[in-house]
């Protein structure tokens, strides 16, 4: 069982849409409303170990103060937006795909956002902080973005919503710090992270896929009645995606070092799509289904595009600073 939750982490470019046609099968065959019952176990399963490899005393380092301000400023001043208007030109008659979008595009940074920075040869200390500043503000900003900008076409129980991110996020993020805590205290810091943290991202996976299989099971239904629905969503999903990508690259190469550049391309780009998830299923009741949908496709679009950029980014952004630097000293 091991083996295959390691397996599905690193292939989750084929994981989810493998969950997901799983999921229309299993919709397609019996009534699903059941499964809605394990929505709150997945949804903390899928929060709570990001909670215990996150690191928030990252926060107080400094020296990269230009590359954070930019970040969140296109994480909260641009990106959601630009979501939000795609929601309106896109889904003008189903307000709950354009909230679905929405979502998509408030929430900033995983733990897939140091990863793949690292993976770039980015600055890893400057993605670490992306991820928590841009977890604990998205997570305040979010109730506050939905009201304002969907509240006159969908019904926001702003206390219901904020309650529901204390349940996805703080209380996650507390149980996950303590759980840290007391195993750095029993193994020691080293042998917690080279021995015990990487085992968690694997429990996340599974909470991942259980979401987007009882998503996708959730809306089989009306997805198989309107199959034309998902190349909807993929459209403006790919513009968001796309410009997203195209913009970040644009400033990081402009206006910061290469390093940081990078984490700001995936503090930017690499949304937290498990949160984001988890408080359409669980916050806006049964027809948070269809935001649900736009989110669970987003996460093929996002994982897939995040490999190719690291193929592309010594071209985009140039080659790390020590590889520049060796050529210019040769």
């Amino acid at each position: 069982m091991r083996r295959l939750i390691q397996m599905a982490t690193k292939n989750l470019v084929l994981a989810i849409p493998a969950f997901m046609a799983a999921g229309m099968a299993a919709g397609l065959s019996f009534d699903a409303r059941p499964l809605k019952v394990l929505i709150i176990p997945f949804t903390f399963l899928m929060v709570y170990p990001m909670m215990v490899t996150l690191r928030p005393a990252e926060v107080l380092r400094g020296g990269d103060l230009k590359a954070q301000v930019l970040t969140q400023l296109l994480n909260f001043g641009v990106i959601p937006f630009l979501a939000f208007g795609l929601g309106r030109a896109f889904f003008p008659e189903n307000p709950y795909l354009a909230l679905g979008l929405l979502l998509a595009g408030l929430v900033p940074t995983s733990g897939m956002t140091i990863s793949w920075t690292g993976f770039a040869k980015g600055n890893l200390a400057a993605a670490v902080k992306m991820t928590v500043i841009g977890l604990v503000l998205g997570s305040l900003a979010t109730p506050v973005y939905v009201q304002g900008l969907l509240g006159a076409e969908i019904p926001v129980d702003l206390a219901a919503v904020f309650k529901q991110i204390g349940l996805i996020v703080f209380l996650p993020m507390a149980v996950g710090q303590l759980t840290r805590k007391l195993l750095v205290g029993r193994y020691g810091a080293a042998e917690f992270k080279q021995r015990i943290a990487p085992k968690f991202p694997a429990l996340a996976t599974l909470g991942v896929l259980g979401i987007v299989f009882i998503a996708m099971a959730l809306k089989a239904r009306s997805i198989a009645a309107h199959p034309e629905m998902l190349a909807s969503i993929l459209g403006p999903l790919s513009f968001l995606y796309g410009f997203n990508y195209l913009l970040s690259t644009l400033l990081g190469r402009l206006l910061l070092p290469r390093g940081d550049a990078v984490a700001m391309v995936y503090g930017s780009v690499m949304r937290n799509l498990s949160i984001a998830l988890a408080i359409a299923m669980n916050a806006f009741g049964p027809q948070g289904s269809d935001a649900a949908l736009v989110i669970a496709l987003a996460y093929v679009l996002q994982v897939q595009s995040a490999a190719w950029y690291v193929k592309f980014s010594d071209r985009v952004l140039g080659p790390p600073e020590s590889e520049s630097a060796a050529v210019e000293s040769a």
